[in-house]
This record gives structure tokens, C-alpha cells and sequence, in this order.
């Protein structure tokens, strides 16, 4: 097996979900306690070992270029000042000089047209994709933990939770088949957001997913599915007649920050998880609810 090196983020979507924030800031760069979206998925992925990043981006997400570079001023700024502990946090998080790939979407054709605008730089290599309002909280890392499922079974890795059965109309839904072991099972099929009351499980798509190089292929055909766009979900069942797919049920808890009480989960969670930080804010915290 190749290992798994490359990561796809689509970012070019509008974050209508987060308006009238996403009006002028791109979703991917709200910022959840101290660093944008974008910041923390793309840490996850790097604790996994992923090399190369490919953002997929779109009009109005420069914000993002400019983040993952060198601040030239405000780096000389920190030095004068003797701020040399933030200096360093700074210049550590940023990426090595060609780690990252940026591609334009053009066009919003949906989840699989992004992946597929991605294809040229993928190459022929499986690679990994993550959906950047998606953070997840977890040790390891969930895309380590997904790695980990993909170097046991190979091919296709969807990571997935579980979700209340009924509220699974909501989300796009796997089918599992025979068990490799507690947390993984190869799948049969997969919907997305199946009518109440005919989903094959409770096991939602998560938005992470390890995925081999004839994805493209399937996506090249671009049939329209939910929503008229190219969906990533009927490349995937396409795919499925070829090759091995297996749902994943990572350890840790997810945050949808493209929603608004999500991000506002997430920076409180994630806030009082910081050892430099979680005393004072669950001091701020506590008056809110008192009575």
C-alpha cells in the first residue's frame, strides 16, 4: 500500500450556515478560542503524518494564503519588543516553504467537484480529505486514528459516529457490513440524508475520509445528485462496486463550527481544555450560569 502523504481541504464554500459573520470572513478563518478553523484541521492532518496539503479555494479566501505566511512586520515588531515566546509560536506554526498547494474551485459544483479539482496535484497516490468546519478533539489525532485503520484493511477508510437514529435524515448516513473489529466494518452502501425512518444505521459521515486516486475517475463523469451538485458521497458508491470501503468510529468528540452554537461549543470546550487558558475562562464562564 502507498502511504497516505496528501490532503485535500475544500475551502472555497460560502459559510451561509455562518452569516453575516462568512460576508466577509471566510468560514475557514473564524477563529475558535486563538487560531482560525483552518489552523486547527490542518494540525490535526499534519499530526498524522500528511506532507502536502491542497486547499481547493475560492473568491474572497486569500485571508488564508496570507495566514500560512510570513508576517514580515509584525514578526519585526514581536522581535523588537522582546516578545520572543510568541515570535517562536508564531514562526513554528507555519508551514514548510512548498507544504502547501492552492487550487481554484471556480465554480460551486458541490463537495466532489472540489475534490476533483484537486486530481493533478493528488496524482496517483490515495490521499486524505477533510472537511475544515469540521474540528475534532481527539488523542490521537482522528486522521492518525483514521491512518491507523487504513494501513490494517487498505482502500477506502470513511470515518464516521454515530448519531440519535432520528436525527440521522440530517446527515449522510453509512451501511455497515462485516466487522474487522469494534470500530471498523466494511460498508455496503451509504445515503445521504436518507428520508426519516429508512436509514441503514446511525453511523454519520464525518468529513473525513481516506480515499485512493480512482475517485477521480468517478467524479470526472460529474452527475448531478442532492441539491444538483456533484456529490462526493455517489462518487464514493460508484467507486464502491471496484474497490473495499470501511467505516471507521473514531475516539474523541467533533464540533461542527459551520454551524453557530457548534462554534460556540468549541471555543467554550476547547477553551477550558487549555492549561493556560481554562482556569480563567471557566472562572469567566461561571456567572453566566449561576441562579
Amino acid at each position: 500500500m502507498k502511504r497516505v502523504r496528501k490532503a485535500v481541504l475544500p475551502v472555497a464554500g460560502l459559510g451561509t450556515r455562518m452569516l453575516p459573520a462568512a460576508k466577509t470572513v471566510a468560514k475557514e478563518m473564524l477563529t475558535v478560542v486563538d487560531r482560525p478553523l483552518i489552523h486547527w484541521v490542518m494540525a490535526e492532518a499534519r499530526a498524522a503524518g500528511i506532507e502536502h496539503f491542497v486547499l481547493v479555494t475560492g473568491r474572497g479566501k486569500s485571508a488564508m494564503e496570507d495566514y500560512f505566511d510570513h508576517h514580515v512586520e509584525l514578526e519585526a515588531t514581536l522581535k523588537a519588543k522582546g516578545k520572543t515566546e510568541l515570535l517562536d509560536q508564531l514562526l513554528a506554526d507555519l508551514p514548510i516553504e512548498g507544504e502547501i498547494s492552492y487550487v481554484r474551485q471556480m465554480n460551486p459544483h458541490g463537495l466532489g467537484h472540489a475534490v476533483w479539482c484537486a486530481r493533478d496535484i493528488i496524482g496517483d497516490e490515495p490521499f486524505a480529505v477533510l472537511l475544515p468546519d469540521v474540528i475534532v478533539d481527539a488523542a490521537p489525532s482522528c486522521l492518525s486514528q483514521a491512518v491507523a485503520a487504513y494501513n490494517k484493511v487498505g482502500g477506502n477508510i470513511v470515518v464516521v459516529e454515530e448519531v440519535p437514529p432520528d436525527e440521522a435524515y440530517k446527515y449522510g448516513i453509512v451501511a455497515p457490513g462485516e466487522a474487522v473489529d469494534a470500530r471498523l466494518a466494511k460498508m455496503t452502501g451509504m445515503v445521504e440524508k436518507p428520508p426519516r425512518g429508512t436509514q441503514p444505521s446511525n453511523l454519520s459521515i464525518l468529513g473525513r475520509y481516506i480515499l485512493q486516486p480512482e475517485i477521480f475517475e468517478a467524479l470526472a463523469q460529474r452527475e448531478r445528485g442532492a441539491g444538483g451538485e456533484i456529490q462526493l458521497t455517489d462518487a464514493m458508491a460508484r467507486l464502491m462496486t471496484r474497490q473495499d470501503f470501511h467505516a471507521f468510529t473514531y475516539e474523541g468528540r467533533s464540533y461542527d463550527c459551520g454551524d453557530k452554537i457548534g462554534w460556540l461549543k468549541a471555543n467554550v470546550a476547547l477553551a477550558l481544555k487549555r492549561p493556560d487558558l481554562g482556569p480563567a475562562a471557566r472562572e469567566a464562564l461561571a456567572p453566566l450560569f449561576a441562579g
